[in-house]
Formats: C-alpha cells, sequence, structure tokens
C-alpha cells in the first residue's frame, strides 16, 4: 500500500497532468522548457520549482542531472485517479457492438471482446468468463481418439463450451460412450456443474449392485470428465506480441525476468485468473499500477482491469500494459466493453467504482 499524500494544488495537479501524458506519447524526459510552451501562463523558473516539488513529493524523478523529470508509480497513480474522476461512461462504437452481438456463443463473444479490448488500447487484451462451476449443464459429448483417449466437449447455459481430453482406465467404443452421454444428458441436464460432480461420486459410493454397467460407465467417465473442471475458468487473450513492443528503453523498469514472468503467467492462464481475485473485490473497475502489484516480478506492468455479471457469476475484462501504458485508451476501453457485455449477458446496472484502495 502507498504512502497517501496531501492533496496537490490545482496548478500542480494540471502541471503533473500534462507531464505524465507527455511522457506516455513520447517515451522521454520532459524538461520546464517544454512545460512553459504548454499555456500555464507561468516562467520556466516557476515551473523548475513545481517540478522540484513534485520530485520531494514522489511524483516524478529525474533520470540524469540535466534530463527532465519523468513519472513515478505514484505520478502515474495520481494521473490515473484524475482520469478516473473525470471519466463518464461510454459505450464502443456501432460498428464494435454490432460485431460483439454477432457472436454464437459466450466463448465467441468474449474472444471478440479481447481482441477489441487489446485494438483500442494497443495493449494486451484478456477477457475471463465467469467459473464454470455456476454453470448448468446443457450437453454432452464424447468423441474417441487414438490410443482409447476421450475428447469430452461440455456445453453449458448460454452457450459455453468447454473441453477436455480423458485417458480411462478401459477402452470405449463409439456406441458406448454414446450411450453413457445419453445416460448423462438425460439424467444431469439442467444441473450445475458442481452439482453434476457431486452427485457423480455420490452414486459412486453406492453399492455397485444398484447400477448396471451402463451406469457404472457413463458415471465413471463422468467422474473423469468433471474432475477439476470448474477450476479453471475460460481465459481468452489477444495481443501478447504488443508487451514486445512495450518493453524497452531506459524508462521501463520491466527486465527481461519480468517479461518471462508475465509471459509465463499469461500462458498458463490460471495465474492470471489468481492475480485477478487479488485485486477485484467485485463489481466495477480497478487499476493497478507497477510498485502496487504483491508480486515484484511484475512491478514494472499496469493491469486495467473491471467485473461483469452474467447473473450467476462474475467475469473480468482487462488490459496489461507496461506502467507507461496509454491509460486513458485502456480506462475506456475495459470500461466501455464491461458495460458491453453487461447489456447482452447479465445485469446493466453496473457501475464502475474509481481506482483501487
Amino acid at each position: 500500500m502507498m504512502t497517501r499524500h496531501l492533496p496537490l494544488p490545482e496548478r500542480d495537479k494540471r502541471i503533473l497532468g500534462v507531464l505524465v501524458q507527455a511522457y506516455i506519447d513520447q517515451g522521454e524526459p520532459v524538461s520546464s522548457l517544454w512545460l512553459a510552451s504548454r499555456g500555464f501562463g507561468v516562467s520556466s523558473a516557476t515551473l523548475r520549482n513545481v517540478l522540484a516539488r513534485l520530485e520531494e513529493q514522489g511524483y516524478v524523478r529525474q533520470p540524469h542531472t540535466s534530463a527532465g523529470r519523468v513519472p513515478t508509480d505514484h505520478g502515474y497513480r495520481a494521473y490515473v485517479d484524475q482520469l478516473l474522476a473525470e471519466r463518464r461512461a461510454s459505450r464502443p462504437g456501432p460498428q464494435v457492438e454490432a460485431r460483439l452481438r454477432r457472436a454464437g456463443t459466450v466463448g465467441d463473444l468474449l474472444s471478440h471482446v479481447s481482441q477489441e479490448v487489446s485494438r483500442a488500447s494497443h495493449h494486451v487484451g484478456f477477457a475471463i468468463a465467469p467459473a464454470t462451476d455456476t454453470a448448468r449443464l446443457e450437453h454432452l459429448e464424447f468423441v474417441p481418439l487414438d490410443g482409447g483417449k476421450i475428447l469430452v466437449v461440455l456445453i453449458s447455459d448460454g452457450g459455453q463450451i468447454s473441453h477436455k481430453i480423458i485417458e480411462p482406465a478401459e477402452r470405449y467404443g463409439p456406441v458406448e460412450l454414446q450411450q453413457a452421454a445419453n445416460y448423462l444428458n438425460s439424467e444431469f441436464r439442467g444441473r450445475s456443474l458442481s452439482q453434476v460432480r457431486h452427485a457423480v461420486l455420490d452414486r459412486l459410493r453406492e453399492e455397485r449392485t444398484l447400477y448396471d454397467a451402463l451406469m457404472e460407465r457413463a458415471l465413471l467417465l463422468a467422474s473423469s470428465t468433471f474432475d477439476a473442471m470448474d477450476a479453471a475458468p475460460s481465459v481468452f487473450i489477444q495481443g501478447t506480441s504488443l508487451l514486445l513492443d512495450d518493453v524497452g528503453g531506459e524508462d521501463s523498469e520491466a527486465t527481461l525476468q519480468t517479461l518471462r514472468t508475465l509471459l509465463r503467467m499469461i500462458e498458463e492462464k490460471t495465474k492470471l485468473v489468481q492475480l485477478l481475485d487479488e485485486y477485484l473485490g467485485g463489481a466495477g473497475l480497478t487499476v493497478v499500477i507497477g510498485s502496487e502489484h504483491s508480486a515484484p516480478d511484475l512491478r514494472g506492468f499496469s493491469i486495467v482491469a473491471a467485473s461483469y455479471s452474467d447473473g450467476r457469476g462474475t467475469g473480468t475484462v482487462g488490459v496489461i500494459g507496461p506502467t507507461r501504458m496509454r491509460y486513458s485508451r485502456a480506462i475506456n476501453a475495459v470500461d466501455s466493453l464491461t458495460r458491453a457485455i453487461n447489456r447482452m449477458v447479465g445485469r446493466t446496472d453496473t457501475e464502475p467504482r474509481d481506482g483501487r484502495s
């Protein structure tokens, strides 16, 4: 948790805002001479005094004695808090929303959302589906593969599709797999995946004489199918290659190890979900900047994320980028696309909260 500072005077706040935006745009230290040309109506000497004061208070730093100033994470935080305080509710353009509405399933919708939020922010965009534990079973299929393996295709309510490959101890033919799927669909359709998993385990604990070979086969396949299936929400990520464009230069505190850590987290996906669980306490928009991360290896990056609800569970839309992130674009993209999802699949009354406490 960062130390709280006294509110900045309005003029200092405006000067800091222009400095941060200039640094985000140009990637170069910002001088008092350049700021003097921005129409503040004060001399370069006065601006130098303001910058010295901002540096003493931890909002900016001077990378070299003869250079201008660059924002610190605390300077970014003050800038972002101002953006959040001044922003208005937004929504994606009609063409973007039309593309989203053409999505056939929730998975398609979230895939499109991750693309749109990456395109709009020019950073990595992601969308996470609500945990499947609350989803309800609509249809289950078993598809035989080579070597005795089976592809399980599970469709839950809202058209969300999950799949996994299982390798049971016994080999099953196509007819046996179809019979097992028919039994499970008939018996458990409409129940939550968590309820199905518990019901299957309860029945397997019963005396074997209480069910026939077909039921036993179906229950064993179902046990393998639902084992840990609800532990990993579906995660859609676009624009990972943009991290390579973002990292580098003396302005970036993201080391190669930091980049490796973040890429590994994105690749494994469950770690990204766990990280976001630390930050998101409910509906709304959250921004985590650099040193505010609990993980030291991620302190060269910032995250902008917001929650949405489909009426049964909570998912997330967000952006990952360097601390020198285009925060205004990222906030607007995440906010507007989260509202779009809420209109399409869930509540329409979710109002983002500002910042991160």
